[in-house]
């Protein structure tokens, strides 16, 4: 079958184009926006890409299109799509018919954390040899791609709240009917496409409705917006991690960044990777706790952790140059952005924090987060934040006059002015959702110039 896939570049859509072609088809695909990781990524695996979303790249027609949530009416292909009758799906639909049908799905929900739990489950599951299949919204360092089969029954999906497509305006995840779930967190996010927070609520119920008597929810404790869920109506059984009442809980992080896991108030081990903050703590406790209700043993999960490589753009450290670090972080909601940055400054022994940020979101963009931006970047030392053009909101108004954030209106800007402070033992770090306009890099050349 040759599928042609709309929004090949996307994380989850790229992730889809990965496993057609592993599944044996023909696959080719369209975007507006190529760029690496996933353009180089899909490439390798010899996916014919195509520039822009023009009619003639559906001749010959494809057996199927898959049509990714960034498509929208209007757009010349989806209008030939529709024009010609050409046979259509969206992303998490086909996936969830044609790959996870009768698969022990194990899916991981929630506001943040959902790539890096995703990639040390899949981990853990390989760890101990059941080689399971996997789409994650991002490129896993112990695996080097985004998605793969597997050949057991197991497969881990990064399941996202976002609209599925045009023609289907509910989450994604409602299409996976996990076995194992794991709800990390809930705040309001993608203001883009939910009114309120009550709405998002409402779209993570309707993924528990899909979770059999058998399965197993793994609930963040710590998350009042998941009880509320789960008060909503539950019809599984839960395991929480996190607080004090909860069955799964870690230790303080030590300075080497390992902690302590106990199972109902009995040690189970410890964590011992290089992994900083509480956030990257609660992931591991979830992921665990999948991981033995998918039969791994504690014990193994422990010692696969001890050998897990985050995301790319996870944290990843890009460069040192001169002993001053430049890593690339996709946070970009608040609450990330304030624990990547307070995760980072407790394993730091010397040194600044300096936080270069590029407001990129929709959520950012529609101005939802504008109160609670300059709170969450309180725990650096110098902040950069690039002014996009098109912003709806006043960014200088809204960071009160802080004197160490500074608001400059370009890429090239912004490298010039981080050059120019940065010192050795400083940690500069690089948060976007997107490429950024090759910020990193960029900076990477003027520090070695330097």
């Amino acid at each position: 079958m040759h599928i042609h896939i709309l929004g090949i570049c996307g994380t989850f859509m790229a992730g889809v184009a990965l496993l057609a072609r592993e599944a044996g088809h023909t696959v080719t695909g369209s975007d507006a926006n190529v760029y690496p990781p996933m353009s180089t990524q899909l490439e390798a695996q010899g996916i014919t890409l195509k520039e822009g979303y023009k009619p003639e790249h559906l001749e010959p027609a494809p057996d199927m299109v898959v049509v990714g949530n960034v498509m929208s009416r209007g757009n010349p292909m989806v209008e030939t799509i529709l024009e010609k009758g050409l046979p259509y799906v969206s992303g998490p639909e086909w996936l969830g018919k044609y790959i996870l049908q009768d698969r022990w799905v194990l899916a991981v929900a929630g506001t943040h954390g959902k790539t890096s739990t995703s990639s040390m489950l899949a981990w853990i599951l390989e760890y101990a040899g059941l080689t399971p299949g996997f789409l994650i919204g991002g490129i896993p360092q112990n695996f080097g791609v985004s998605a793969r089969l597997g050949n057991t029954p197991f497969f881990v999906v990064e399941a996202d709240e976002y609209d599925t497509a045009f023609f289907d305006k509910r989450s994604k995840f409602v299409h996976y009917h996990p076995r194992t779930l794991i709800l990390n967190n809930l705040e309001f996010d993608h203001a883009d496409i939910f009114p309120n927070l009550d709405a998002i609520k409402t779209q993570f119920h309707h993924l528990m409705r899909t979770v059999p008597g058998n399965g197993l929810i793994v609930a963040n404790g710590e998350e009042q917006n998941i009880k509320d869920v789960l008060d909503m109506g539950c019809w599984t059984p839960v395991e929480y991690f996190g607080d004090g009442q909860s069955v799964w809980q870690a230790g303080e992080i030590n300075k080497d960044s390992s902690f302590d896991v106990s199972l109902d108030n009995k040690l189970q081990g410890k964590v011992q990777w290089t992994l900083s903050g509480r956030h990257n703590q609660l992931n591991a406790l979830a992921s665990i706790a999948a991981a033995r209700h998918a039969g791994v043993a504690v014990d193994v999960s422990l010692e696969a952790l001890k050998e897990f490589r985050n995301v790319k753009r996870r944290m990843e450290l890009r460069a040192e140059v001169e002993g001053i670090k430049v890593y690339d972080d996709f946070a970009h909601h608040p609450t990330a952005i304030d624990t990547t940055l307070q995760g980072l400054k407790k394993v730091m022994d010397k040194g600044r924090i300096i936080a270069v940020l590029e407001p990129r979101s929709n959520t950012m963009r529609m101005g939802v987060h504008k109160d609670s931006l300059a709170d969450s970047l309180k725990t650096a030392d110098e902040v950069y934040l690039l002014q996009p053009e098109d912003l709806s909101w006043d960014l200088k108004a809204s960071l009160n006059g802080s004197k160490n954030i500074h608001v400059l209106p370009s890429v090239e800007n912004i490298v010039k002015e981080v050059k120019t402070i940065a010192q050795p033992d400083d940690h500069i770090v690089i948060m976007s959702n997107g490429a950024f306009g090759g910020i990193h890099q960029k900076l990477i050349d003027q520090l070695n110039k330097k």
